[in-house]
């Protein structure tokens, strides 16, 4: 019964986004890109919600879809893609998954600021930081254009229909 209860209220919140998307007034390409942006800089750590604005707003970009995906991706993909940016970063930079995996975990278990200055901290970083970076410039277009194709197909038939139900 659970089940039923948390499925229903997760297709609720993905159905209210879906159709906050097409109330946003832009033209498609703005709503898009806003949104593509978003899951861009929501799958980087340490960037997200407020870099998703600023860049919106710097880019001409719809702000309230640049906000959204940032909000989606943020939250929910954190683990998946870390564990990606990872594989990703040690098959770019020729390393050892298990090495690169070890020297993540001594890097956070045993921090000291001193430890940022040696060579060792961009052995660590560096393949990690390259791995999001490519995983977020493919999920940010991919989202784009998805987004792009589905709003331009369906915005003139839900904002038909709209008009039709407030006459």
């Amino acid at each position: 019964m659970n089940k039923d209860i948390v499925k229903n209220k997760v297709v609720l919140f993905f159905t209210g986004l879906y159709k906050k998307l097409f109330k946003i007034n832009d033209t498609p390409q703005k709503i898009a890109l806003g949104l593509g942006l978003g899951v861009a800089l929501g799958v980087l750590p340490g960037t997200g919600p407020l870099a998703a604005l600023f860049l919106s707003i710097l880019l001409k970009v719809n702000r309230a879809s640049a906000l959204l995906g940032s909000l989606i991706t943020n939250t929910w993909l954190s683990l998946v893609t870390f564990l990606l940016a990872l594989r990703l970063g040690s098959a770019i930079f020729n390393i050892s998954l298990e090495a690169l995996r070890s020297e993540w975990r001594e890097l956070f278990n045993d921090f000291q600021l001193s430890y940022l200055l040696k060579s060792s901290f961009l052995k660590v970083i560096l393949p990690v930081s390259v791995g999001y970076l490519i995983i977020g410039i493919v999920l940010g277009l991919s989202v784009y254009l998805i987004a792009l194709i589905i709003i331009k197909s369906t915005k003139p038939r839900i904002l038909a229909a709209g008009r039709k139900n407030e006459s």
